[in-house]
């Protein structure tokens, strides 16, 4: 095994962005994936990651499973309670955390170079070997009830919440990956050990470790921990079903009691990250609701009319069909005049798309930004597990710019089209 290094004549600029000559790849006879990229300008290291295990796998009965199980890796293993756990990565100033989504199961660490066996020995350890004692089990149970509580009060939460039950009816993706209070309740200690048992395998998983250490070193490390784990029965990622699209506008209220704010969601379904039309959707989403005091929607929401504590879209896209939607804080009493400006620029947006300036704004503000997501070694793990999960490349970064330069105004337009269909919209409002 070898890395590459940059030739001579490659154009400096270029050197500090992530490609085939500075990435190692290699796959573990396991089906565990190993990224490694060398920083030795920082004496640190960062290791982050995912399984094949999210909140799809969750039944509707114990839905929050998932989460519920990688929030209890670390309460404590066949070999060390959850206190001598933390106290061995405090010793040495290192961190390990575990989260679920709908898709994986993800965990990021860090530590000095020096440390990294520590720090692997230990995320073996919680993968392979947790012990879900009762005590802490139930502990856990009462933090993430204490969480769905505050859920319910937060008038955020609930509107990004009944917008996805709107827009993903009948698909998984409305159910919440943190579950219900009442999922949450039915949960034992046996489902979190079977849940684990069953879905946590090296089949699909992949580390990505940055910093001080030579790629060969790092993925040793990798096969040392991790390199004998075999789950023969280890099941395929759920497949998900197509989405129907929106016949017409829906609209949903939450009502919370004694809140001085209303939140307001209103969108459609937007591109998953694979689509070709992703770009040019980003893009046009900056110009909608992002770029400078967050857009479009920011100016006419926020700053002429004062309707709004806060405006602005997002783009949300992974590996299914992806969200596109404009939240606002609002006053209750101005819920409907905010709602009405809302989709009398979304309106704007698909029938004249965007000006020559305003992408060539974006287009630039992309392209200058992305050499600092990539400044600190989490960053640069983080974008190697970006290309990995949605097969964009080794030399995707490196390409980026050009990507980015080659999206036109008529494309931004094509794809606003294919997404948002004013007549038929969903819209969650969360508020007294």
């Amino acid at each position: 095994m070898s890395t590459r290094r940059a030739p001579h004549s490659a154009p400096a600029n270029r050197h500090s962005l992530p490609g085939p000559d500075d990435i190692t790849r290699l796959v573990l006879p396991n089906g565990i994936t190993v990224l490694c990229r060398v920083n030795f300008n920082s004496p640190s290291i960062f290791v982050s990651g995912y399984l094949q295990a999210g909140g799809l796998c969750d039944p509707d009965e114990k839905l929050g499973l998932a989460d519920f199980t990688a929030s209890a890796l670390m309460r404590g293993t066949e070999k060390h309670d959850t206190q001598q756990i933390f106290d061995a990565l405090e010793s040495c100033g290192a961190s390990l955390s575990f989260g679920a989504g709908a898709h994986t199961t993800g965990f990021g660490a860090h530590s000095l170079a020096e440390d990294l066996p520590l720090l692997l020995d230990l995320l073996a350890e919680t993968l392979l070997q947790p012990s879900f004692p009762d005590e802490q089990v139930e502990k856990l149970r009462a933090q993430l009830l204490t969480g769905l509580a505050l859920r319910a009060q937060d008038t955020a939460d609930m509107a990004s919440l009944t917008f996805d039950q709107i827009l993903f009816a009948g698909h998984p993706y409305a159910r919440p990956d943190d579950g219900w209070p009442e999922t949450i309740q039915a949960v034992t200690r046996a489902d979190l050990a079977d849940f684990r048992a069953r879905h946590y395998g090296p089949r699909g998983m992949v580390i990505a470790i940055v910093g001080a250490v030579e790629p060969k070193a790092a993925v040793g490390q990798v096969e040392r921990v991790l390199g004998g784990w075999r789950n023969p029965s280890q099941p395929e990622p759920p497949a998900l079903p197509p989405l129907a699209p929106l016949k017409k506008t829906i609209t949903r209220k939450v009502t919370i009691a004694g809140k001085s704010q209303s939140d307001l969601v209103v969108g459609t379904s937007g591109p998953a990250r694979c689509d070709p039309g992703f770009l040019a959707a980003s893009l046009g989403n900056s110009i909608l609701g992002q770029f400078g005091l967050m857009g479009r929607i920011g100016e006419v929401v926020r700053e002429k009319t004062g309707l709004a504590y806060s405006a602005y879209s997002t783009l949300n896209s992974g590996i299914g069909p992806g969200s596109w939607e404009v939240s606002a804080g609002v006053n209750p009493r101005n819920v409907g005049k905010a709602e009405k400006l809302i989709r009398r620029e979304i309106e704007r947006f698909v029938e004249k798309g965007v000006t020559e300036e305003e992408l060539a704004d974006s287009q630039a503000n992309f392209i200058g930004r992305l050499p600092l997501s990539l400044e600190s070694n989490a960053g640069v793990a983080g974008a190697l597990l970006h290309i990995e999960r949605f097969g964009l490349g080794l030399d995707y970064y490196r390409r980026y710019p050009d990507l980015i330069r080659a999206v036109t105004p008529a494309q931004v337009l094509e794809t606003a089209r294919r997404h948002f269909r004013p007549e038929a919209l969903a819209v969650a409002v969360a508020g007294p």
